[in-house]
């Protein structure tokens, strides 16, 4: 960074209205309530419907026995893509994946391209998934497809409103159901191809019947199986742990349907005769009647009837909950009306997914949902090609905020790889398809020129190459990324504030006009924290050059990497009337200078302190907090803001007498509240489960805004 930096992101920020610039931290915030297991369901729910229970007799038509292959070619071809959105994910989990990644990597016009046309592919995707139950329901119940299509869009749509965790729980039990009955299938499938001697005309197949070229273009058919694979990342906000759950969860998911459209296919082509394989609508159901004989009555075709249903309602579900996430991405960055950033009382974004509900709705009465969500695949393909470019805009733009916590292996050859992959399957669906691509493609940059272009003045990470070619650069992305990593983890980031609580604070009374006896005051009592050469953090100090910034008027910072220093250490010098100094023959004035010592050894925790002071000292009122703190204490609160932080007392005849004697682990806090640091006599103690609560106790406790105040509320604090 150089020192200009802070000019730059100030002057960017005072010209962003509310709805032009919402920058990180700003929003309101979707509920981390997603753990690895409901990610996986929700990532292996949105691939299985049509790609396995309809889809693999018109495949086999293409190309023959050889079409098993052509879905493990396809499961193989989708690694580039999976592999760059998993690291975009990781790097910037926020609502709305698709959309989010393309406008921070792209700039906005392509996220444009990216939000809306997601959402529109997943849409007819998911409608198509529903009308898809009626064939598998039709063997014991005679109901209309399209009403009950509808009642079951609605049903989830209510689902979705009531809870991220309760519409997660559905898909938990949606995918384990179908997940087992599979691996049931398939086990039983195998054991009767290799053991039963009854094949004899239910092989006549030709391994390539349509040569090579059939067997690429029913690689193309097949590929879009996978492609719900990536939609999870529309609700990365809301996982825990992003960093592990969502590249864990996409390699499992992908494990877990090649194994199942492979092996299940296979053992398709061994037991059905081409006739009939090439000519079924429930080509599982089919296999199933022939297998699970041995089970009494009708079971083993229920079973298979449940896990298609099963199978259709969690790409359902999970579509109406991953396209919901679009619109709210969408709305908090100024290119959809702000009302479909609004959270409910349930934590999830009522408005975005009633409206999805509704276009589900119309789409169903409307067209022919099972054409168009066809060609809507071929849109996909050029998302995953988008995606891989975006990968390699980020990194190369060499932003130092963008931390991810998953790295794709062989950069840049993957990314070139999967855009060389994306493309040339695109060109084998033929010229509709790349003709609604296009369409939709224009359509959205028409939405983008009508509704945001002039309004919204942010850029993507590809101004940061250009800037190396001195060209234009978007100083508030590295702040906003910043901020995104300060996000991810409640775990980790609490180190921020556990480095606030013991940090130094130097008082100023009058002005200064001796900068350089004020930053040696600084320099020896930060030291006697760190205990280094203290020549060596004087010369780190006291140059005002790099690293020097001004992140708003009247606010200085200042940071150090060092391989000496163990842990974070930070210094604030603090001045109500100002303290005048001269840099670059410019005169400032601060109120506040910031110096932060981290550990060399580990840059993600230097940015996510980095990103949270930043994202603290942007917001409207921090100076005219700090010109007014007068104490110590007060002014740590003021740079942890009073929102997510505030002292309790231990007191006897107070509501907090009840935490005396009790040990750390048995108070029940609301929401994710935390003990951050105890003061007890005079001496800090840092929290630990077992630690038991004195009298006079001084407890500093962390949390969101919300759970601060329903604490707040408990312990009658005003």
């Amino acid at each position: 960074m150089k020192k200009s930096a802070g000019k730059k992101l100030l002057s960017s920020q005072k010209k962003a209205t509310e709805r032009d610039e919402p920058m990180a931290g700003t929003a309101k915030k979707l509920s981390k309530k997603l753990t690895l297991f409901d990610v996986y369901a929700v990532s292996t729910g949105a691939m299985f419907s049509s790609g396995f229970f309809l889809l693999p007799g018109l495949a086999a038509m293409e190309t023959g026995a050889s079409v098993y292959i052509a879905y493990l070619a396809a499961g193989l071809l989708i690694l580039p893509s999976m592999l760059s959105v998993a690291e975009l994910s990781t790097a910037m989990p926020k609502a709305g994946g698709t959309f989010y990644f393309l406008d921070r990597s792209l700039g906005p016009m392509v996220g444009t391209i990216g939000g809306l046309g997601s959402w529109v592919a997943l849409v007819f995707k998911s409608a198509f998934a529903l009308i898809g139950m009626g064939a598998y329901l039709s063997f014991y119940v005679n109901v209309p497809i399209i009403p009950l299509a509808l009642v079951l869009t609605l049903a989830f749509g209510l689902l979705n409103i009531f809870g991220a965790k309760e519409t997660a729980l559905l898909q938990r039990i949606l995918v384990g159901a179908l997940v087992t009955i599979m691996t049931f299938f398939i086990i039983v499938g195998l054991t009767h191809v290799y053991s039963s001697n009854d094949l004899v005309g239910r092989n006549d197949y030709e391994f390539f019947s349509n040569g090579i070229n059939g067997f690429i273009a029913t690689i193309g058919l097949v590929f879009v199986s996978y492609a719900g694979l990536t939609k999870v990342t529309s609700v990365a906000e809301e996982v825990q742990n992003p960093d592990r759950a969502i590249p864990l969860s996409m390699f499992l998911s992908l494990i877990t349907a090649t194994s199942v459209y492979v092996l299940g296919v296979f053992i398709m082509t061994k037991l059905l005769e081409p006739g009939e394989f090439y000519t079924s609508l429930t080509p599982v159901a089919d296999v199933g009647d022939i297998i699970l004989g041995f089970l009494p009555g009708n079971t083993g075709v229920i079973l298979i009837v449940v896990a298609a249903v099963a199978a259709f309602a969690s790409t359902g579900n999970a579509g109406i909950m991953s396209a919901s996430r679009y619109p709210l991405a969408m709305s908090r960055d100024g290119l959809l009306n702000p009302v479909f950033q609004t959270i409910g009382r349930f934590k999830t974004p009522h408005i975005s997914v009633i409206l999805t509900t509704l276009v589900m709705a119309i789409i169903l009465v409307l067209f022919d949902v099972e054409a168009v969500a066809k060609l809507a695949s071929a849109f996909q393909l050029l998302l995953f090609c988008l995606l891989n470019l975006a990968v390699i805009v980020m990194r190369e733009s060499r932003i130092e905020a963008y931390k991810p916590g998953f790295k794709s292996a062989f950069y840049p050859w993957v990314q070139i790889a999967g855009m060389i992959i994306s493309i040339w399957l695109v060109a084998q669906m033929g010229l509709l398809a790349v003709g609604f691509t296009g369409t939709i493609t224009i359509l959205c940059i028409a939405w983008y020129f009508y509704y945001a272009h002039g309004k919204v003045r942010r850029q993507g990470a590809i101004y940061h190459i250009h800037a190396r070619l001195g060209e234009l650069r978007y100083e508030a992305l590295e702040h906003e990324l910043m901020s995104i990593i300060n996000e991810k983890n409640v775990d980790t980031s609490l180190t921020y504030e556990q480095v606030i609580a013991r940090s130094i604070m130097l008082h100023v009374e009058e002005d200064h006009s001796n900068m350089e006896r004020l930053l040696l005051k600084a320099t020896i009592t930060l030291n006697q924290r760190l205990k280094l050469d203290r020549e060596l953090l004087k010369e780190q100090l006291s140059d005002l050059g790099d690293n020097f910034i001004e992140m708003k008027a009247g606010v200085f910072f200042k940071y150090v990497q060092l391989d000496e220093v163990r842990i974070p250490e930070m210094l604030a010098i603090h001045s109500s009337e100002g303290i005048s100094f001269n840099i670059d023959k410019e005169e400032k004035r601060a109120y506040a200078i910031i110096f932060v010592a981290t550990p060399k050894d580990k840059p993600i925790l230097h940015m996510r302190i980095i990103g949270h002071l930043a994202e603290l000292i942007e917001a409207e009122g921090f100076l005219d907090r700090w010109r007014a703190a007068k104490i110590e204490k007060a002014m740590k609160q003021v740079l942890l803001t009073d929102e997510r932080f505030f002292h309790v007392r231990l007191m006897e005849h107070t509501k907090a007498e009840d935490w005396i004697g009790k040990k750390l682990m048995e108070l029940e806090l609301p929401g994710e509240c935390l003990v951050a640091i105890i003061e007890r006599e005079g001496e800090i103690i840092i929290p630990k489960g077992p630690t038991v609560l004195e009298s006079k106790d001084i407890l500093s406790i962390l949390g969101y805004p919300k759970d601060i105040e329903e604490l707040k509320k408990q312990l009658d604090y005003e």
